[in-house]
């Protein structure tokens, strides 16, 4: 398993609370209510945690190219 295999999860939890904290900061800018912003803040996070946890799902592993590419020999 590589670095960068294991430093993925984090990278996607990072981008989403990045997405949450930036709705939020709108949220808050717009209607100046600190319990609003942190509701969509909160919900953002969520959904786009999930979006990300189901495109990553939808991702097939590369195999490494082999020199007798047999498909026989799976």
């Amino acid at each position: 398993m590589s670095q960068s295999d294991k430093t993925k999860p984090f990278q996607l939890v990072g981008l989403a609370l990045v997405a949450g904290a930036f709705i939020g900061g709108i949220v808050l800018m717009v209607t100046k209510d600190f319990r609003m912003a942190g509701i969509f803040a909160g919900a953002a996070f969520v959904v786009v945690i999930l979006v990300l946890a189901m495109i990553v799902l939808t991702m097939s592993p590369q195999l490494p190219p082999r020199e007798n590419n047999n498909p026989h020999d799976v």
